[in-house]
């Protein structure tokens, strides 16, 4: 990518605990070594997630930024994106050709979507420990996101949660739009994630 290209935004939210640090994780794996790409992680008062990131060598240090909102996290990735206009800014300064950038937000509810200003696309997070009934009740994230994950559905017998219902639920509120049932952690459904995410952001074709 030349220099004068902005690097593509992928916006992931969801709420706490439901696994976008993971999901952050594994694509700076995945893609760490072959894409010019950088971090920005939302919390409200720490940056925790950054430093979790950092712990686990996902991508050198300086390719991770910890932006603190200081109050509701859909603010900053809908609302007021001003802070992560400036860390996105900043990182494409300080890497030339920059990519890709992956914008984590803080602990959202079903009504947080990424300002388009922000993100060119949007992945959100759930799992299935957070009930069952999540996909059904809706919201803007589970129906407009670009890609939804369930995540942790290995858990799902031990909570009693349903998982064929929340794939049919999944299936009646976003249509053709694509989700996936996975657990990041175990890697399971990992290769239709990297798959997804090689066509539908990095626009290249999928070689087997």
């Amino acid at each position: 990518m030349s220099n004068s290209k902005k690097a593509i935004r992928v916006g992931i939210g969801g709420p706490v605990g439901s696994g976008k640090s993971t999901l952050c994780l594994k694509l700076c794996e995945r893609y760490g070594k072959s894409r010019n790409m950088a971090v920005i992680t939302n919390d409200i008062y720490t940056k925790e997630d950054a430093k979790m990131l950092i712990r686990h060598g996902a991508l050198p240090e300086d390719r991770i930024m910890g932006v603190e909102t200081g109050g509701c996290p859909h603010t900053a990735i809908r609302d007021d994106i001003s802070m992560n206009l400036d860390a996105v800014a900043e990182m494409e300064q300080r890497f030339k050709g920059l990519e890709l950038v992956l914008v984590e937000s803080g602990g959202d509810n079903l009504t947080a979507v990424f300002s388009p200003e922000l993100a060119d696309v949007f992945i959100y997070v759930i799992d299935v420990t957070e009930g069952d009934d999540i996909p059904r009740k809706g919201g803007p994230a589970i129906v407009t996101s670009d890609l939804l994950l369930v995540n942790k559905v290995t858990l799902a017998p031990y909570v009693g949660a349903n998982v064929d219902q929340m794939r049919q639920d999944c299936t009646n509120k976003r249509g053709d739009k694509t989700f996936l049932m996975t657990d990041l952690r175990k890697e399971v459904c990992l290769d239709e994630l990297y798959e997804w995410f090689d066509r539908e952001v990095l626009f290249t074709d999928v070689i087997d």
